[in-house]
């Protein structure tokens, strides 16, 4: 059976169980028995590559004391015997880990263990259809052949992209062009030992295009483990941190202890130092979103407020190094938002020169989101004096993107090459600073080379823009209400 296939059939086991309830669940639950199954596989090989290796799983609990029912037969566990022990020693004794007693890669790979699971879940009620998972999964997933692997890195990107079809977790996928896009553009040199991070990181996507990026500038086995090295994430919940380090794990990097499970915008903006900067910062920062309480006052009073793609605008132009380079990707109503706004992008074009605006078409990110974006590219250390715009066409007898159809990397062909040798044409027009600043800092400014105007006036943009923000608000609390029905009737 493909991999596609088993994905599939395992997807359909699960809906049988009543522990389950919905798309996120479901990613949730074969997020973690993947990546377990990967970390065991990697484990076996390292126990072979490696001498002094010692593996921080506990014997009794490694995968194929469990899990094979190849090795293990009728001795195979299943049902409630399945369930004690996933529920009653796995989860227990993997969230407790503390890797004291081991050393190098171990003592890592223990503290990574630990920091997947702590806030993991298993949905799963029944013993029995959990057993038939785990079968699916021992059938066509071998991690240390490397037809498995290779065709794993292509499968594990499906899987990610079924987030957009999850609700609420849609927020986590970014779609691959896009991340690619903006990786290629910021162009990270392994030769200048340049640091990437994504302080919002998700699933990882931009990581991964960022590792290929330095990966295929590293010529010797010393150049690719500082390419490893050079990759940092950070990813406040729980399901996208584990999926991004499986991601990580997927595409090479063994321990990806650089992905971090915390909100990068809990620390106050005063106390992140010259160590904490990076020369490039790719991200998508969650936007409609609010931060919990007191997280503003961890910033200047004149860019206090919730909204969290603002914070991370400005968290962004002080992670860089001078000289940095940021490509981030921001909704239409950062362009043309007033107050706060205004002062946040008085900000950037006063530290940074925000040379490039490449416009998203709408249905970038359908079905989540009908919201409008864009990547704003800047580099900082010195003001903006004129900023270009791409306002980026839907490909020959497309309207719009959708799950079979989404965007491709071959659609920004014509902006790499518009890229060094720019010129206005129907889809690009500059701007000087002057005008944006006369015109309060507007960056939503109209494309004045388009047979066609695609962008309304601001009052109606902003008007879009609240509606689309409270339905994703809707979304996402229809999604809060039906994860508690479901931990209710799990604890009944």
């Amino acid at each position: 059976m493909s991999l596609t296939a088993t994905i599939k059939s395992i997807q359909d086991i699960m809906r049988k169980d009543v522990g389950i309830d919905g798309d996120a669940q479901r990613i949730g639950q074969l997020g973690w028995m993947v990546f377990y199954k990967i970390f065991s596989d990697q484990d076996t090989e390292l126990e072979i590559n490696e001498d002094d290796y010692d593996s921080p799983i506990p014997s009794d609990l490694r995968w194929d004391e469990w899990a094979d029912s190849t090795k293990l037969g009728k001795n195979a566990p299943t049902g409630d015997d399945l369930l004690r022990l996933i529920d009653g020693q796995l989860f227990p004794k993997l969230k407790a880990l503390d890797g004291k007693n081991l050393e190098g890669i171990a003592q890592q790979r223990a503290l990574l263990l630990r920091s997947v699971f702590q806030d993991a879940y298993n949905y799963m009620k029944s013993g029995t259809l959990l057993r038939q998972v785990i079968d699916k999964i021992n059938e066509s997933i071998d991690f240390n052949q490397s037809k498995t692997r290779n065709l794993f890195g292509d499968l594990y990107e499906q899987i990610l992209k079924d987030l957009q079809s999850a609700g609420n977790a849609g927020e986590f996928y970014t779609p691959r062009a896009v991340t690619q896009f903006a990786v290629d553009m910021v162009n990270p040199r392994l030769d200048k030992k340049e640091k990437v991070l994504d302080p919002a990181c998700g699933t990882g996507g931009f990581l991964t295009c960022a590792y290929e990026h330095l990966k295929q500038q590293a010529k010797s086995t010393k150049a690719l483990e500082l390419a490893k090295r050079s990759v940092f994430g950070v990813e406040k919940k729980q399901l996208p941190h584990l999926l991004c380090v499986t991601n990580m794990m997927v595409h090479g990097i063994e321990v990806p202890t650089n992905v971090r499970h915390d909100n990068t915008l809990r620390k106050p903006l005063r106390d992140y130092g010259r160590e904490d900067q990076v020369e490039i910062v790719v991200t998508n920062p969650p936007f409609g979103g609010m931060e919990e309480d007191g997280i503003e006052r961890g910033f200047p009073t004149e860019f206090q407020t919730r909204e969290t793609a603002d914070l991370f605008l400005v968290l962004v132009m002080e992670l860089l190094k001078p000289g940095g380079r940021a490509a981030i990707v921001l909704p239409d109503g950062t362009l043309f938002g007033e107050g706060i706004k205004t002062r946040i992008k008085e900000k950037l074009l006063r530290d940074c020169n925000l040379h490039t605006i490449v416009r998203l078409p709408n249905g970038v990110f359908s079905p989540y989101t009908s919201i409008r974006t864009n990547i704003l590219f800047f580099t900082k250390g010195k003001p903006t004096t004129e900023v270009w715009y791409y306002e980026h066409p839907y490909p020959p007898g497309a309207k719009s993107y959708n799950k079979t159809k989404p965007m491709r990397i071959e659609e920004f062909d014509a902006e790499k090459a518009w890229w060094e040798n720019r010129e206005e044409t129907e889809y690009s027009w500059k701007v000087p600073v002057e005008t944006i600043i006369a015109n309060g800092y507007n960056l939503d400014i109209k494309n004045p080379n388009a047979p066609g105007n695609t962008h309304e006036a601001p009052e109606e943009l902003l008007k879009q823009y609240q509606e689309a923000l409270a339905a994703a608000e809707k979304a996402r609390q229809a999604l809060k209400a039906s994860l508690v029905r479901a931990l209710e009737r799990g604890e009944g």
